[in-house]
């Protein structure tokens, strides 16, 4: 089976050796987003800003890669405070309807660039 790597500049420009996305097949696996604003590479300010950025961010590449956040089938969340926990899910709830993705929430002790919160996608496009 062949990859194809998507990118787009709608979301963030990887910071390290990645791609945004990699499509194998009708699954496309999204690289971990943070708070960053593509336009201008700086990180948004306040935990649900990043948020609501991370999730546009996912957004993003989602459709570059042909589909949109109600394909994705697996979430990862990364928080340096597990106490946003419920602020998470709020604006979760902003962006994904039911029948939710699976997901995990991860405690941990930093983030690239500062930030507070990032989040990883898996998606399968039909």
């Amino acid at each position: 089976m062949s990859k194809q790597i998507i990118a787009t500049d709608k979301a963030p420009a990887a910071i390290g050796t990645y791609s945004q996305a990699v499509r194998a097949g009708n699954t496309v696996y999204i690289s971990g987003q943070i708070g960053l604003d593509p336009a201008t590479m700086t990180m948004v300010e306040g935990f649900e800003a990043q948020t609501e950025r991370v999730f546009d961010n996912l957004k993003a590449v989602a459709e570059a890669a042909g589909g949109s956040l109600s394909d994705a089938v697996k979430l990862t969340i990364y928080l340096t405070d597990l106490g946003n926990f419920a602020k998470v899910n709020e604006v979760m709830a902003r962006y994904f309807a039911q029948p939710y993705p699976a997901r995990a929430a991860v405690g941990i002790k930093e983030l690239p660039k500062g930030g507070v919160v990032e989040a990883d996608a898996i998606l399968v496009i039909d």
